[in-house]
């Protein structure tokens, strides 16, 4: 089997950018970035700090790692550029956080909590690439991550001065805010060429168990993801408790509405790796005010309706009615779940409210807080994806999308050299 000579080389484009973005980086931080120091109870701290930031790692890097890893010819790429945007992606934010929030005498002081944050600015754009996988090649992911984390720091900031908002319920928006960019992202990349189905576009047994293993190591930590910035004990255990029977109610609720969608009555295992996220989604932005488990397994149940029902019915048609073709169905896992969080938390202050002039301009502050957060991303994504279109990227031709060899080598074959 000869490799594809027709694939654009990347030889000229993705050294260069690589070294000189990783140059830069060695640079700023040699003059503006320190360790912090220890604090009076470290071996405390470690114990616990360190522990959060692992389960947020494993997100990162293993959970969204194979969950992308489902198509038949992508397996490679989808694990490999998660990795490469994800370290890229945690070095920009630390800089970025750093110089934004956290600079003391002209340096960031590196610690656990900071290496979270950047994790979580990082998964942002990772949710991103879900939507134009398999389209675009490692150059212009490089370039996305760097203007989404841009983009996304850039919101918690206008939202945190401007605003008067706390920057441990903002930084909870990554979710819709790497969605949203990931749809108008992939709209501004829509070529005519991929108006049909591609024929790589598909999974095979072995491919659909390891988008398993991703899943699993996703619901698992997901309790992580919405407390690990929350400081108070009392909150940040009900988020774990409110997260986990989110997550249970969206898994069930999935499982049987897959079945009563199918024709046959059989269990869609796509919807299985993406809507039983649903729940750890939706109750994200409302995780610090809901009061009881009831409340939390009612959000997961409907985040796990509204997940199923739009990757089967809605995501076939935005193809062909909005130019929109989102690889993974990061819309319907991340983006709506992640409004209806918004709804959720501003009804349930509503209804716990006992001064209702503090509680309605808390409301106000939410609803402009979602419009800045819309305004930018969908904004920024358009604006990106037709800078990334631009052949100096050397755009993945239209025959060689979801196909490992336009990038790979592969020692097994026979190539010439």
């Amino acid at each position: 089997m000869m490799a594809p000579q027709y694939a654009p080389s990347l030889r000229t484009s993705l050294p260069v950018l690589a070294i000189l973005l990783e140059t830069v980086f060695v640079l700023l931080f040699a003059f503006f970035v320190s360790y912090d120091v220890v604090s009076s109870r470290p071996n405390e701290l470690f114990y616990y700090t360190y522990a959060d930031f692992q389960d947020v790692h494993v997100m990162v890097f293993l959970g969204f790692g194979f969950l992308a890893t489902f198509l038949v010819r992508y397996g490679f790429s989808s694990s490999g550029f998660n990795l490469l945007i994800a370290v890229m992606a945690v070095q920009w934010a630390t800089l970025l956080n750093g110089f934004f929030f956290s600079v003391k005498n002209e340096k960031i002081h590196i610690n656990l909590k900071s290496l979270i944050t950047a994790n979580l600015c990082a998964a942002s754009a990772l949710i991103s690439m879900g939507c134009v996988l398999g389209k675009t090649n490692p150059v212009q992911l490089l370039l996305m991550g760097l203007i989404e984390v841009t983009g996304f720091v850039l919101n918690q900031w206008i939202i945190h001065y401007f605003l008067g908002g706390d920057q441990v319920n903002i930084i909870m928006q990554l979710c819709l805010f790497g969605a949203c960019f990931g749809v108008t992202l992939s709209w501004s990349l829509y070529r005519p060429g991929l108006e049909t189905r591609h024929e790589k576009e598909r999974s095979t047994l072995v491919l659909n168990l390891f988008c398993m293993m991703g899943t699993l190591f996703l619901w698992m930590f997901w309790p992580s993801f919405n407390s690990v910035l929350t400081e108070d004990t009392t909150k940040k255990m009900n988020a774990v408790f409110s997260t986990y029977f989110s997550l249970a109610a969206s898994t069930v609720t999935t499982f049987g509405c897959s079945v009563l969608t199918s024709k046959k009555g059989k269990i869609n295992v796509y919807h299985i790796h993406n809507a039983t996220l649903a729940g750890g989604v939706a109750v994200g932005a409302a995780v610090t005010v809901i009061p009881e488990p009831w409340i939390a397994m009612t959000i997961g149940v409907i985040a796990g309706l509204i997940s199923t029902l739009g990757l089967k019915y809605i995501k076939p048609h935005m193809k062909f009615a909005f130019d929109v073709h989102d690889t993974c169905g990061v819309l319907y896992v991340f983006g709506l779940p992640g409004i209806m969080g918004f709804v959720a938390s501003i009804i349930l202050q509503l209804v716990a409210a006992t001064n209702l002039l503090v509680v309605l301009k808390d409301v106000v502050f939410q609803l402009t807080a979602l419009s800045v957060t819309l305004t930018i991303s969908l904004t920024l994504g358009m604006i990106t994806g037709f800078l990334l279109k631009l052949n100096i990227w050397k755009p993945t031709q239209d025959k060689k999308c979801f196909d490992d060899q336009a990038f790979w080598e592969f020692p097994h074959l026979v190539m010439e050299l």
